[in-house]
C-alpha cells in the first residue's frame, strides 16, 4: 500500500462526492493524499426523463461516477450497488463500511450529515449514520465483525470525519484552487445536471457566488463547509 494519508468518501449516490466535497478531495489530493470512493447505491431512480429505465440509469450513473473521480484525482471508486433509495441501517451495511475502512485505513472519512432537520433524502441520513456507526466503535473493535480476519484486515481507528450538507458548520477547506475542478467534475454527471442547470457557465456563477459569500466572513475567496468530528483514540 502507498506511503500516503487516505481519505474516504462515503457518499449515498453518484454525484454526491463532488456536490458535498469535490474542492476539498480535489485539494487534498493535490497536497498527496490518496482518495478513495465508496458510493452505496447504483443511483438508478434519479432521473426527470420518462423514457430512462433503472437499468439504464444505474449503467450511466457509474460511468459518470468515474469520469468524475478521475477529474479529481481519486485513486479508487467502491460501488457498493445498493437500488437508489431503498438503503437500511442494517448490519449487513454496517459490515460493508466497516470492511472497506478496515482495508483502506483511511484517516479521513467524509459523508453526509445524517442529523439534518425536517427535510433530507433518505439515502443520505442512512449513509451518514451508517458510516459514522461503522467509524465509531465497529471498525475500532475487533470483535465486531471478527470475520474480516481471515480476509487479513484488522481492526482500525479513524482520526477524524467531516460531515457535508451540516446545518452546523465547524471546518471551512478553501477550494480557492480546486473550484473549477470541483464544477468540472460535477458537470460529468450529464444525467444529473445536463436537463436542470439551463445556461451552464451561469449555473456555475451562481454556484461560485454562493460559496464567495458563505467563505468570506472566513477570509477564504471560496470554500466548502463540514462539520468535523474529532474521533476519540
Amino acid at each position: 500500500m502507498e506511503d500516503k494519508k487516505t481519505l474516504m468518501v462515503v457518499a449515498a449516490h453518484p454525484d454526491d462526492p463532488e456536490f458535498g466535497a469535490g474542492g476539498t478531495v480535489a485539494k487534498y489530493v493535490r497536497e498527496g493524499w490518496r482518495a478513495v470512493y465508496v458510493i452505496c447505491t447504483n443511483g438508478d431512480k434519479g432521473t426527470p426523463d420518462p423514457e430512462m429505465t433503472s437499468e439504464r440509469l444505474a449503467v450511466i450513473r457509474e460511468q459518470e461516477q468515474k469520469n468524475a473521480a478521475k477529474v479529481l484525482g481519486v485513486s479508487e471508486v467502491v460501488f457498493l450497488g445498493h437500488p437508489d433509495g431503498w438503503l437500511t441501517d442494517s448490519p449487513e451495511f454496517r459490515g460493508e463500511l466497516v470492511r472497506l475502512i478496515r482495508k483502506f485505513r483511511p484517516e479521513l472519512v467524509i459523508t453526509h450529515d445524517p442529523t439534518r432537520k425536517y427535510m433530507g433524502h433518505h439515502d443520505h441520513r442512512i449513509t451518514g449514520q451508517v458510516c459514522m456507526d461503522a467509524v465509531f466503535p465497529y471498525c475500532r473493535d475487533h470483535l465486531f465483525y471478527p470475520e474480516h480476519k481471515a480476509e487479513g484486515l484488522t481492526p482500525f481507528k479513524v482520526g477524524e470525519m467531516y460531515l457535508t450538507g451540516a446545518e452546523e458548520p465547524n471546518k471551512y477547506v478553501d477550494i480557492t484552487e480546486t473550484f473549477d475542478l470541483k464544477m468540472k467534475a460535477i458537470a460529468c454527471h450529464v444525467s444529473q445536471v445536463g436537463n436542470r442547470t439551463g445556461d451552464w457557465e451561469s449555473w456555475v456563477k451562481a454556484r461560485r457566488e454562493q460559496a464567495e459569500a458563505m467563505s468570506k466572513e472566513r477570509g477564504m475567496p471560496l470554500s466548502e463547509a463540514f462539520h468535523r468530528i474529532e474521533i476519540r483514540k
